[in-house]
């Protein structure tokens, strides 16, 4: 079936065209980017399994008429209304934010070009394309000047593909060099390749060490959950010898504390909280978990130019050389500049200066590209000119390059402008060069750079400047910014081939020029075969598979819309001041999530052995005679020791300021210092439990004193562990801390709190024995705690010797 092109490729579509095709739904319409709906937010945050579980259990209180214990199906209502309320913040952030980076193709309606938003390019529409533009639609190409796309985010191919008129193009690739057209043959759902892009790059919680270590914690807690459930269950209904009643309220106090309902929330509240933050300082996180793979980088890979410069450049000098005469030297640049149909910084500082252009007309193109580092139009009569880097087109021993250099040592760009004797578009260009003049051009270090690099050094993260410029003028801008290293940079043009060999100059060197994007993306690599988590930075083309390559990819966001969208982190103010925002905000989230997790799994781990020991004894007195022992806690009581030791300090803790690089082992490190905790408390609230049980046929009252003689030995261990999780001190972490203690003090003394969740501390014996557990409870706990430290050589920020973590 052949297509009938509605208008000429020259003008495009009219704006009637355009309506007609709105209105018959032949548009891009496809879902907005990194962003899901607020349904499925909710439905996300309402229906989990920890909320069907503590669901059941809220039912159960209820049907035996106790509503006060049921105080913590609250928690259903919390867990959910903060996830939602958090990640539709999150998402809202987002999505203006996605807005502002959006790449906006060129599309050409009634002879005129404007910009448009990727949902507003319609079918048969013409779109221009020019270097570092994303192709938005599948399309066939009809205009073609040397037209050359990088289809590897597609195929894996690395090499550009040539398109000439005819060729088809496909969406999620984008243009190397060269300029053209194509017309929209496919667009909305019917491009595949839009549909794959749009897929692996929605908002996203679960690609991350941190979210997969919480999965694997909560997988064995559900594994112990059950047989301790179980026993439970068996010894409260048939063991303790209680009515139904005190049996169920028993059975859900010893199953609720079980559950760590607050671990999810407090992650994802984290992370979204970390997307608003970042947001304000106008930075966009296109995939979620790069606020945490970021915070594990010990390499930042930074470009030069946009990244330490500012983008901007100016015209300082033209230096002629040889027999050609100034005004000859400047038409040409005047020419090739007004030519250029998508100049780069360099040629659009020459075209700003040089307005009096020539009446020349090119006859042959060579569009600038990485690899060859030189561009050049040929004007017939008028010559075949040149504009690349001097040490390229230049024989290096000569006095022109020698003078080139020593400009470029300054920190100045130098550039050549030289004749050529064949056409630009030959196959041997660029042939014999005659140089003509040096293009002297300034670029100003961001006021900011220094600083962001002595912030890099201070956290032991190395950086490593990679340009594709002269070396030795990357060496000044690193010297002058005393970056280590950057006095000897080196020139990529001798680096070794090998990818062992090349990982050790990287080991040891900071400063590279003349780097081209397959070594940038080489680069990288070797970084990373040596254990390194490397982010790359940049804003050009050339930067692309290396930005698709590293672990975090950060683009500027007047980069090339190819870079925004290979990018896991867009700086839309493109200042690279606010890397170390995100770093440190990366660094909070791991940081915190893993002090939480301490508390939650500490709780978990007591309260699955505090009913393992309860049904044993209870299964034991079955066995052997003697009086059933039922569970010492009723829900409200579980509920008020989670108050104050977990949940209230949890989020609090979540939100603090952390600056500890995160490092691996977050499991691992995670149990071992929970499950002791867990086991300490645990054995010490039944020891308390037994001194002060006085059997089954106890009066109301003895029962009473016994379960909160359990409760005081357990909220002291707990709060201890608080304690220790807070360290090191600053003074708002010792006014929680001080809180949680006044709180409890409170709801003990109070006559109102103490009848309301049944508490009675008025034995003065059990209450001391209960004090003498606690403080036993706690000195095994701190004991604990510095031996699985010492014993894995580490002073973790947890313990009291550790730097950083403060206010």
């Amino acid at each position: 079936m052949s297509i009938t092109v509605p208008h000429t490729a020259v003008t495009g579509l009219t704006a009637a065209e355009v309506e007609q095709r709105r209105r018959d739904g032949r548009t891009n319409d496809v879902p907005d980017r990194a962003s899901r709906s607020v349904r499925d937010i909710v439905r996300a945050n309402v229906f989990t399994r920890i909320n069907a579980i503590l669901g059941v259990l809220f039912v159960l209180v209820l049907a035996t008429g106790s509503i006060i214990d049921g105080m913590f199906g609250l928690l259903i209502i919390a867990n959910s209304a903060v996830g939602i309320i958090q990640e539709v913040r999150a998402k809202r952030t987002l999505d203006q934010l996605a807005i502002v980076s959006q790449a906006k193709p060129t599309v050409r309606r009634d002879g005129r070009a404007l910009e448009v938003l990727p949902k507003e390019v319609v079918l048969d529409d013409l779109i221009e394309l020019g270097p570092g533009d994303q192709i938005v639609v599948d399309g066939t190409v009809e205009e073609s000047a040397l037209l050359e796309v990088d289809e590897s985010l597609l195929t894996g191919e690395a090499d550009p593909v040539d398109k000439p008129i005819g060729a088809a193009v496909m969406s999620g690739s984008y243009v190397v060099s060269g300029s053209g057209a194509y017309r929209a043959t496919k667009v909305g759902k019917d491009a595949y390749a839009a549909k794959l892009a749009e897929e692996a790059s929605k908002f996203t919680l679960v690609k991350s060490e941190l979210r997969s270590g919480i999965d694997t914690i909560l997988k064995v807690i559900t594994y112990l959950l059950i047989p301790a459930g179980l026993l439970s269950i068996y010894n409260q209904l048939f063991s303790s010898k209680e009515s139904w009643r005190p049996a169920v309220t028993g059975m859900v106090a010893a199953l609720v504390p079980m559950v760590p309902e607050g671990l999810v929330l407090m992650t994802s509240v984290a992370f979204a909280v970390g997307v608003v933050r970042l947001g304000r300082r106008q930075c966009l996180v296109q995939e979620l978990p790069a606020i945490e793979g970021l915070a594990r980088v010990d390499v930042v890979c930074a470009d030069k130019t946009g990244t330490l410069t500012e983008n901007g450049m100016r015209l300082s000098d033209i230096k002629t050389v040889g027999s050609f005469d100034d005004a000859e030297v400047r038409r040409a640049l005047a020419a090739m500049a007004a030519d250029d149909p998508r100049p780069n910084a360099s040629v659009q500082a020459i075209g700003e200066e040089l307005t009096d252009r020539p009446n020349w007309r090119h006859t042959a193109v060579a569009p600038f590209s990485s690899a060859k580092k030189w561009s050049g139009f040929s004007y017939g009569e008028h010559g075949d000119w040149l504009l690349g880097a001097p040490d390229v087109l230049l024989d290096p021993s000569s006095e022109d390059a020698r003078v080139a250099e020593e400009l470029g040592s300054s920190g100045l760009r130098i550039l050549l402008l030289a004749r050529s004797d064949r056409p630009v578009d030959a196959v041997d260009a660029p042939g014999a060069v005659d140089p003509a003049a040096l293009v002297v051009l300034e670029q100003k270090v961001r006021p900011d750079a220094r600083e962001t690099l002595d912030y890099f050094a201070s956290q032991q993260v190395s950086i490593k400047v990679i340009s594709g410029d002269n070396a030795v003028s990357v060496g000044a801008v690193a010297s002058s910014l005393d970056l280590r290293g950057g006095d000897h940079a080196v020139d990529a043009r001798e680096l070794p081939e090998d990818h062992h060999a090349l990982a050790d100059v990287l080991e040891h060197e900071t400063t590279f020029g003349r780097v081209r994007p397959d070594q940038k993306r080489a680069m990288v690599a070797a970084l990373q075969s040596r254990g390194h988590t490397v982010a790359m930075t940049g804003d050009g083309v050339n930067d692309v598979l290396a930005l698709k390559d590293s672990d975090i990819g950060v683009a500027m966001g007047s980069g090339s819309p190819a870079t925004r969208a290979v990018a896991q982190i867009v700086l839309l103010d493109n200042k690279f001041a606010t890397l170390p925002y995100v770093v440190g905000e990366g660094r909070r989230v791991i940081g915190n999530i893993e002090r939480v997790s301490n508390l939650f799994l500490t709780k978990t781990v007591y309260s699955v052995l505090l009913a393992f020991l309860v049904g044993i004894a209870g299964v034991g007195s079955q066995i052997f005679g003697y009086d059933p022992i039922g569970y010492p806690f009723l829900p409200r009581h579980v509920t008020i020791a989670a108050w104050f030791t977990i949940g209230i300090p949890a989020f609090i803790l979540s939100l603090a300021p952390n600056n500890e690089r995160a490092r691996s082992g977050f499991v691992s490190r995670v149990m071992r210092l929970a499950i002791p905790s867990g086991v300490v408390i645990g054995v010490a609230t039944f020891i308390a439990y037994l001194i002060a049980y006085a059997g089954p046929d106890a009066s109301f009252e003895q029962k009473e004193q016994a379960g909160t003689t359990a409760l005081i030995t357990l909220i002291m261990i707990a709060v201890w562990v608080l304690a220790i999780v807070a360290r090191p001190y600053v003074w708002w972490k010792v006014v929680l801390i001080g809180a949680s203690i006044a709180a409890y003090v409170l709801l003990f003394t109070i006559p109102f709190t103490r009848h309301f969740f049944k508490l009675d501390p008025s034995n003065v014996e059990l209450t001391t024995a209960a004090f003498i557990c606690g403080a036993v409870g706690i000195v095994l706990v701190e004991a604990a705690w510095w031996i699985a430290a010492a014993v894995q050589g580490e002073k973790h920020t947890l313990l009291p010797s550790s730097p950083g973590g403060g206010a």
